[in-house]
């Protein structure tokens, strides 16, 4: 992927069709939102540590400090009981239309 411009269908998905095959789980989701925030891997906010592991419940791990991190916190993702997949469905739809998008629409 390129990490200085995005481009349709390179980096984010050019057609709706292009979401649900790109997305088609929360996994996938956090996946991507790992990528946008540590584009060159993991890396601790608190300590600064670049190795950790993802738990399961999609958080990684520090090693060197232990703490917890999500790729979700300080996001309008962050403590969402609405599923990542239609999070992305709903941005993508509101930032494709060039009309936009109503309530209904979604």
């Amino acid at each position: 992927m390129s990490r200085t411009f995005p481009k349709a269908g390179v980096d984010y998905p050019g057609s709706y069709g292009g979401v649900l095959a790109w997305f088609p789980d929360d996994e996938a989701c956090r996946d991507y939102l790992d990528w946008l925030r540590w584009p060159n891997g993991f890396r601790c906010p608190l300590c600064g540590s670049a190795t950790g592991w993802r738990l399961v419940d999609g958080r990684w791990s520090c090693r060197g400090c232990a703490r917890r991190v999500s790729a979700t916190a300080g996001t309008i993702f962050h403590r969402t009981r609405t599923p990542l997949t239609i999070w992305f469905a709903a941005a993508w739809s509101m930032t494709s239309d060039k009309q936009g998008v109503s309530a209904l629409g979604l």
